[in-house]
């Protein structure tokens, strides 16, 4: 059997003037297991002549297929890269009361049984003669009939096969920490930077080839924010709002980074995924507002995270710089969270992905004890061999004093039970840091 082939019955309504079903039924097919595909275009065959045979054809769309009047044999060929029934064939005699979903990258065929046969088929996306096409022998399918009427092209194609790869993942702000990180745990994703995809503009693209969007684009300037705020709500809210379009449009799963700085850090515990929003500034403001754009997507994870650590500019990489030329810096002590490896980020985020549980905002940090930012350097200190003494701890008002700022919360720590229930567990943080500073 090939995996995610789907073979449906339906209910024929017969009566001395003929018969009636319901080919395509939304809500009662996707309830069956049917994935909602969002069709397009529909299509009929009509073929003459018994023995009639068609394929193997994989094209880059999804189908679902039955008859109008006859019957036919479907046969197909499992060319999807990577897919655990890759080469596999399977048959299915259609009639009016069968209906068979083919996936995308899925050879299809057919052999026609009866004279004067109507084949109809549905497809999410629209012909184009520059389509991706694959397409591979008949002759890998055990036919009852002797086929005839095959096309010259049909006639010829052969009965090696070729991979079809999967549908693509975009990630926009590919050159920030997380995108960076992303890179290695997704190596055949499409990465842009905003040079070549400004989410405030996105540029076209054949959506119906894409299964994802990864929107790691951001402002992330918390206190030119503060003197800059058209430009950190046209790239935080606006840009989501663009990509959540394009996401329902064309029945994309869209994956949207978030913040702690959403959130106040008034509570007294970890901040649970449906605590209200209250940021206390204009960065943390238009990343809320994005939050609600992103959420207009129907299939959409809003992933917020904290003190985001990776490749690039960031805090631990700071304190490093300076304990390894033996500087004693002035640190805040009353901002308390969790850091957030950005490779443990990325983890998080491929497991949405792949386990695709329900839909809607995900913590994710890394796991361990809260901690304040002074004792995140003093453990960098540690790690680098030096004395965590060296690390003077000050309130923000002291370290901000005569310094235009943005207002940041006092306590940001994020709780992970949800993503954990979904089966990915985040490594504490101390041990990241280790690892990190290796």
């Amino acid at each position: 059997m090939i995996e995610g082939l789907l073979v449906l019955e339906l209910k024929v309504l017969v009566d001395e003037r003929g018969w009636f079903k319901e080919s395509w039924q939304r809500a009662r097919m996707t309830a069956e297991g049917l994935p909602d595909f969002r069709p397009v275009q529909a299509n009929v065959a009509f073929n003459s002549e018994k023995g009639t045979t068609r394929g193997l054809h994989a094209e880059p769309w999804d189908k679902l297929i039955t008859v109008g009047t006859g019957r036919v044999q479907g046969g197909w060929c499992d060319l999807r890269e990577g897919s655990p029934t890759y080469g596999q064939t399977q048959t299915v005699e259609i009639g009016p009361g069968t209906a068979v979903f083919v996936p995308r990258g899925v050879a299809n065929g057919y052999q026609v049984l009866e004279d004067a046969t109507t084949y109809l088929y549905l497809v999410n996306d629209h012909w184009s003669p520059d389509a991706g096409y694959v397409n591979v022998s008949h002759k890998l399918i055990d036919w009852p009939l002797t086929p005839r009427n095959l096309s010259e092209k049909d006639r010829n194609l052969s009965t090696e096969l070729q991979p079809v790869p999967p549908r693509k993942i975009l990630v926009t702000g590919s050159g920030g920490q997380v995108g960076r990180a992303l890179r290695k745990v997704l190596p055949d994703a499409e990465f842009t930077t905003s040079a070549d995809f400004d989410i405030t503009a996105p540029p076209e693209r054949n959506w119906r080839q894409y299964q994802a969007i990864i929107n790691c684009a951001a402002y992330t300037a918390v206190d030119d924010a503060e003197t800059d705020p058209a430009r950190a709500w046209a790239v935080n809210a606006q840009g989501p709002a663009h990509l959540a379009r394009i996401a329902a449009e064309n029945n994309l799963t869209l994956v949207h980074l978030s913040t702690d700085y959403v959130f106040d850090g008034a509570s007294e515990r970890a901040y649970r995924e449906d605590d209200p929003v209250a940021p206390l500034n204009v960065y943390g403001a238009s990343k809320a507002a994005g939050e609600v754009a992103a959420g207009t997507a129907p299939r959409h994870y809003i992933v917020r995270t904290s003190w985001v650590v990776g490749e690039g500019k960031n805090f631990v990489d700071t304190m490093r710089g300076l304990a390894e030329r033996d500087i004693r810096p002035q640190v805040v002590h009353d901002q308390k969270g969790r850091p957030t490896f950005a490779s443990e980020l990325a983890k998080g985020i491929a497991h949405l992905l792949t386990t695709q549980p329900e839909y809607g905002i995900y913590h994710l940090s890394n796991s361990g004890d809260e901690v304040g930012f002074d004792e995140l350097a003093m453990a960098v200190y540690t790690g680098l061999h030096r004395d965590p003494d060296m690390v003077q701890p000050v309130t923000s008002e002291q370290y901000f004093e005569g310094k235009a700022h943005a207002r940041r919360p006092s306590r940001s720590t994020l709780d992970t039970a949800k993503i954990e229930a979904t089966g990915f567990v985040p490594q504490n943080w101390r041990v990241g840091l280790a690892l990190y500073l290796l």
